[in-house]
């Protein structure tokens, strides 16, 4: 009997001991307990035993305390993971007894509570060209291709891509053969975030222009960046350092080699629901004579089909103000075309 009575007296303890649960303190006074599931973007998520998953604005909240450990993500890059208490007004606090020392933090500085895990830093891009072929009173074959890849982590970001171009023509009374285009160029960047804004970078530069007599222009260089905006609808950088630029023309027996400055940007821009503007530029003085500078630039305006199929148009200006013997300064390339985004 005496053993029976102990069972049930040990029951109804039990049964009395307070229910623990996060609690969600409110400016107006109210309290809401549950269990904190998750806090982004300023709202965070509470699942009540009664009213299911509630959602509330961290502005509505005066403070809140946790049953057990919850991860804090603070706007400093700081990472909170054990219980809290509640404080004073617009804060919440770490008890004694955690690995930190007891401190008030405020409401505003969280960032995140509970985040979901980070998606793994993937390969995208874009694959685009165009092929005609003329027959008649003119014969005239063409193409040209565009590739972009990039891969963007937390910490760093890598980015290349090539174009090519080629066209050919024959002459209708002697039947010869003429190339009017046949140039092609390849480029890729290295960027480790310091910060989310600051980078260093490294980047390199490979061009061929048989029209242009270049049989060789190579750019290697690093320097450091600021990443002003990266969301969706926009994405703007600059850069600025030094580049070793070697030059190698046709006609021409030496070849230059100097040491550059160089600075550019790139802006990649949402115009509408399916136009998209990217545009780059970077600009090489040299060292010993600023006049004596490279300049290329790249505008495209890029227009969503299906959800991978786009139309693009692609204009490409260099300016180089050492060219080779006999050759122009200023070389402009029209590319129009198809492409797929991967």
């Amino acid at each position: 009997m005496s053993r029976a009575i102990l069972v049930i007296t040990v029951g109804v303890l039990v049964c009395c001991l307070p229910v623990r649960a996060d609690e969600i303190q409110f400016r107006n006074g109210d309290r809401l307990s549950g269990q904190i599931v998750r806090l982004t973007e300023g709202k965070l998520v509470l699942k009540s035993q009664v009213a299911g998953e509630v959602t509330v604005n961290l502005s509505d909240i005066r403070t809140f305390s946790s049953d057990g450990p919850i991860e804090i993500h603070l706007e400093d890059g700081t990472v909170l993971h054990q219980p809290v208490t509640a404080a004073e007004p617009n804060e919440f606090a770490i008890a004694a007894g955690t690995p930190l020392r007891p401190q008030s933090f405020k409401l505003a500085d969280i960032a995140s509570i509970n985040p979901p895990p980070k998606p793994q830093p993937k390969w995208t891009g874009s694959l685009s060209g165009a092929v005609s072929s003329t027959h008649g009173n003119t014969t005239a074959e063409s193409v040209t291709a565009s590739v972009n890849v990039s891969r963007r982590s937390e910490k760093d970001r890598t980015t290349a891509a090539a174009d090519y171009g080629k066209s050919d023509r024959k002459d209708p009374d002697t039947g010869e053969e003429e190339t009017t285009e046949d140039w092609w160029r390849a480029r890729a960047e290295y960027d480790y975030f310091f910060t989310k804004k600051f980078f260093g970078f490294g980047n390199a530069r490979y061009e061929r222009d048989d029209i242009a007599q270049l049989d060789r222009r190579v750019v290697v260089g690093g320097g450091a960046g600021y990443q002003w905006i990266e969301t969706d609808a926009t994405a703007f950088s600059t850069g600025f350092g030094l580049a070793s630029l070697y030059e190698k023309f046709d006609n021409q027996e030496d070849s230059n080699s100097e040491l550059s400055f160089q600075a550019g940007y790139n802006l990649n821009k949402r115009l509408g629901k399916n136009l998209r503007f990217l545009h780059d530029l970077t600009y090489y003085p040299s060292l010993e004579e600023f006049s004596d500078y490279y300049l290329t630039t790249t505008g495209e305006l890029r227009t969503n089909l299906t959800k991978s199929l786009f139309a693009s148009f692609k204009a490409i200006f260099n300016y180089d103000a050492s060219p080779a013997p006999d050759q122009g300064s200023t070389d402009v390339k029209y590319l129009l075309g198809v492409g797929l985004t991967f």
